[in-house]
């Protein structure tokens, strides 16, 4: 065999090679970047919520009439649970005057839905209520447009923050 005719060969046959070490990468840098991405909102979520987020659970539920969000420690921690109580009841006030400025401070952005909730926000309600080791914050509407707002703040808010996917009532 002539020798460009073999170097074209063996070009042909490494191609493969050099496109699944490209694509895996690709993959690994993405992947890097998600995860310092993801690492650096944790870190907003500390400062903005006051307790670890990678020793916190996070819920977020879709429901027929709104959506609740469960925030706890991981394991027993009442000072972590009375700052989590603190947060959320700060939380409620804030929604509830059209305040999304700590959702956005966390994740450096908009929140979906949040246009929304804010321009019906006459028609939405917020409860908390103490859970084991933290609380729950309860959002109720009988609005459908405040609803739908509000299951797409909770489904961004599930995402991001990599959480279980949610308990739909209907």
């Amino acid at each position: 065999m002539r020798p460009v005719a073999t170097l074209m060969i063996s070009a042909a046959l490494l191609m493969p090679c050099a496109l699944v070490a490209q694509t895996h990468d690709d993959h690994s840098h993405a992947a890097m970047q998600e995860d310092s991405a993801f690492r650096a909102m944790q870190a907003r979520g500390q400062a903005v919520m006051g307790v670890d987020q990678y020793t916190s659970v996070h819920r977020f539920d879709a429901l027929r009439d709104g959506g609740r969000i469960v925030l706890q420690r991981d394991r027993d921690d009442s000072a972590g649970a009375v700052v989590i109580r603190a947060h959320l009841r700060s939380v409620a006030r804030a929604f509830s005057a059209g305040d999304f400025s700590s959702p956005r401070a966390v994740h450096v952005d908009t929140v979906p839905g949040t246009a929304v909730m804010r321009a019906r926000r006459a028609a939405i309600r917020y409860e908390v209520s103490d859970v084991p080791r933290g609380a729950l914050l309860r959002i109720r509407s009988r609005d459908a447009r405040a609803v739908e707002a509000i299951h797409r703040f909770l489904d961004y808010q599930r995402s991001e923050h990599h959480t279980a996917p949610a308990a739909h009532e209907h």
